[in-house]
């Protein structure tokens, strides 16, 4: 007799566990302290198997049923359910440790055992900041330039084209330590190249007359604001480039 909501309900726990059976090898399994477990029996290569379905009521009666006739079918492809239910919990964490963002900040531990500066990780993970809400959990094989070229498009938005360029960049160097960890076939980022807007450069008038250096060096000597600051700016002229002078 097949199982109802009914009976599920007011099944109670009992000294000893005990099975409720459905049909098909279904059956919810009663603890002493009252949880109600589903799984199912068969039989494979001639040897009597159980496999875990879930848990009432997390599970209900009619998912259970849903799950029990898709492990039939695999069953009748010669498959083992629960062997398939093993490798497909394989496949899940593999999954979700080959995500872009876990592959991301994977790389970034690389490079900062590496050497990388302080800064330069602080900027890079800022750059990848932007990416992590659209792509950060998605499995880094699977993303496509669209979906990258969606992200980048949202910053160019805003005005940031330098950014968007920075961070296409940095997807590269993510993506290429993926294909060498063999989590990607693909740098999908190198695809965007000159998808992107280019800024328009201004140049800036060289200071070349005594006056205006001069000006320069007293604005920088009536400069208030943060003393590394103000001594970067007092060593920058012993280090100017001087066009048109042979060194």
């Amino acid at each position: 007799m097949a199982l109802s909501v009914v009976a599920i309900k007011a099944a109670k726990g009992r000294s000893k566990q005990y099975k409720l059976a459905d049909s098909g090898g279904l059956h919810l399994l009663v603890m002493p302290n009252g949880q109600r477990y589903w799984r199912m029996n068969y039989r494979y290569l001639g040897k009597h198997k159980t496999i875990a379905i879930g848990v009432w009521p997390d599970v209900a009666l009619a998912d259970a049923r849903a799950k029990r006739d898709e492990a039939r079918r695999v069953l009748a492809d010669g498959i083992d359910p629960a062997e398939k239910a093993k490798l497909d919990k394989i496949a899940a964490s593999v999954a979700a440790a080959n995500t872009f963002q876990s592959v991301a900040e994977e790389w970034i531990a690389k490079i900062e055992q590496e050497g990388r500066a302080a800064v330069t990780l602080k900027k890079i993970r800022w750059l990848l900041s932007f990416t992590y809400p659209a792509l950060g959990k998605r499995p880094i094989a699977d993303i496509s330039p669209h979906e990258l070229l969606a992200v980048l498009r949202k910053v160019e938005m805003r005005g940031r084209h330098e950014s968007a360029k920075r961070i296409r960049a940095t997807c590269s160097q993510v993506f290429r330590y993926a294909i060498a960890t063999a989590r990607a076939d693909r740098d999908v980022a190198n695809d965007l190249k000159g998808a992107l807007i280019v800024p328009k450069v201004t140049h800036r008038p060289a200071i070349t007359t005594p006056m205006e250096a001069g000006a320069l060096l007293r604005a920088i000597d009536g400069f208030d604001g943060h003393p590394i600051t103000l001594s970067a700016l007092k060593l920058l002229p012993h280090v100017f480039v001087r066009p048109g002078v042979d060194m």
